[in-house]
């Protein structure tokens, strides 16, 4: 017997037993939490939003504009399991706009800001989802064209929300009304909502989170970051991002009753005013913004002595970076290394500052499971590289509809492969060493090889392509698409191949950084493309025009 949930693998009975009797599930869900708080403290602010001229909503008025929302929802038959694609940038109606959801039970689907036609159009097709909820118009890119392409071929797409000016669609602003009772509210163990996952195949898998794990991964992260009801978390990263969500993003000040103050950018001259200003205690960014804005705060003169932790998370932060942080900034550095598929990974605030700079930290949980296996998934001893495996009360089971992938992602006992090549300390720190998937993490950006192959093969010159890696001091990863063009095609450009992919609808970070043609592809023992001995070319040839220091 397992834990039901809708389309995905659910926890064994006797896991959810555990879980629950051990206390990590506390039987919440993401409507009440908002609900408890608002009735403790309606007065404190929950939300800073400077794009909307700093306005700040209590958390009575969020809750207030929570209920009256998903009576709206409700309204126009959207309801308990119903997926909504929710892409909005950070925007105090990110917050309205999932919790009047959570409330109803139906299931955000969190796209980025970033994402365009292909991957939206892929989003509201395979979730079959109800509405698609966008801002108008975000730095210059008109979200509302994008919804017109994306409608047109969704037929079952019924409603497209629009904060700001509606155009042809619905202003979201219309669609709340009197609040009503909730016919059949969401239970803890039951989906709360779709994340997206990394993938190294094709577009991203869709990875089930219920209220129960995923409140526990809040309140397990505000434990280990110090995060309270005095707390000021800075949203810099994309909103519905899973590391600035729960990491312990804003979600976990939600949670704990602190302040979210929402930044239109991460940069330094956007962020640091917003620091000052809110006294900001703790945020958390991807590595190369790390690295920006230790370099800015040495040549600003803004007060940035309120901020406490600085979390540094979605790709491994380099050791020399990560000596940078308490010189440049002030503060204590916590590295995170998580998936949105479940585990996370802390260092303490009181661990060494060795510990701190050369580890990737250790789980929320007791009851984290980890593993660590070679080839075979035989178990490796402790200071062993090998494969991450894990399990445990916030990781899934299984991905939303995708049970091809399931049978590949997890064992038989329900350990997730995580596809990341780790050792493991003898005070059970985890030191990443890379990745064993076939993916790219550009940045904190997942990019999925297969996917972009799949794009440039539809040029008509190509024969082939292979899509790798490549080392980048600023990103850590940027992306190299070999490209062996068809018998008898005239010259092609490297240009050419990234506006030809550009057009097809992608994220601007899915653009291969660099084309290189070739005659053919090195290729394994057995027949397939050797894309170990492409890295190791591309890396080369990068040292080999690399200007000595």
């Amino acid at each position: 017997m397992t834990e039901p949930t809708v389309d995905a693998p659910g926890y064994p009975a006797e896991f959810a037993e555990r879980y629950r009797a051990a206390g990590w599930w506390r039987g919440e869900t993401f409507g009440g939490m908002l609900r408890e708080r608002a009735e403790r403290h309606p007065d404190r602010v929950a939300v800073v939003d400077p794009a909307a001229g700093g306005r700040r909503w209590t958390y009575g008025e969020l809750d207030a504009r929570a209920d009256r929302l998903a009576a709206g929802f409700l309204a126009r038959g959207i309801g308990k399991g119903d997926r909504v694609v929710v892409q909005l940038p950070n925007i105090a109606e990110f917050f309205e706009v999932i919790f009047a959801l959570f409330r109803i039970g139906a299931l955000p689907v969190f796209a980025l800001p970033a994402h365009r036609e292909t991957e939206i159009r892929h989003f509201c097709s395979f979730t079959e989802a109800a509405a698609y909820v966008v801002a108008d118009v975000v730095e210059g890119y008109d979200y509302r064209v994008l919804a017109d392409k994306v409608r047109a071929e969704v037929p079952g797409l019924k409603h497209v929300l629009v904060v700001g000016e509606p155009g042809e669609h619905t202003a979201l602003a219309d669609v709340a009304t009197e609040p009503v009772t909730i016919p059949d509210p969401p239970l803890p163990h039951e989906l709360a909502f779709l994340q997206l996952s990394g993938g190294s195949t094709g577009v991203p898998k869709l990875i089930p989170r219920t209220h129960d794990d995923y409140i526990y991964s809040l309140w397990g992260s505000n434990e280990i970051c110090g995060v309270d009801e005095n707390s000021v978390y800075l949203c810099a990263l994309p909103a519905a991002h899973n590391f600035p969500l729960s990491s312990p993003g804003t979600l976990g000040a939600l949670y704990a009753g602190a302040r979210v103050v929402l930044a239109p950018r991460p940069s330094p001259d956007v962020a640091f005013p917003l620091i000052e200003r809110e006294r900001v205690t703790i945020t958390g960014l991807v590595p190369p913004l790390a690295l920006v804005w230790t370099e800015a705060a040495a040549a600003g003169d803004h007060d940035l002595s309120s901020l406490d932790v600085l979390l540094v998370g979605g790709a491994k932060f380099s050791e020399e970076a990560a000596r940078r942080v308490r010189p440049a900034l002030g503060c204590t550095l916590q590295q995170v290394f998580g998936m949105a598929e479940g585990l996370v990974n802390y260092t303490r605030l009181d661990d060494p500052e060795e510990t701190i700079v050369t580890t990737q930290g250790r789980p929320i949980s007791p009851d984290d499971e980890i593993r660590v296996v070679d080839d075979e998934d035989n178990d490796l001893p402790t200071g062993g590289t090998g494969h991450l495996l894990t399990r445990g009360p916030y990781t899934i089971r299984g991905y939303w509809r995708a049970p091809e992938h399931n049978a590949a992602s997890f064992t038989a006992d329900g350990f997730y492969r995580t596809g990341d090549v780790v050792r493991r300390t003898e005070t059970g720190h985890i030191v990443v060493e890379g990745r064993a998937k076939d993916q790219i993490n550009r940045g904190g950006e997942k990019v999925a090889a297969e996917e972009i192959e799949n794009h440039i093969l539809a040029h008509p010159a190509v024969h082939d392509v292979a899509v790798v890696s490549m080392p980048d001091d600023y990103l850590g990863e940027r992306t190299c698409a070999y490209v062996v063009l068809r018998e008898g095609a005239g010259p092609v450009k490297s240009v050419a191949v990234k506006k030809f992919v550009r057009e097809r609808g992608l994220a601007a970070f899915k653009v291969p950084d660099r084309v290189e043609f070739v005659a053919a592809f090195p290729q394994t023992g057995i027949g397939k493309v050797s894309k170990k001995d492409l890295r190791a070319a591309i890396a080369a040839q990068l040292r080999a025009t690399t200007p000595k220091p």
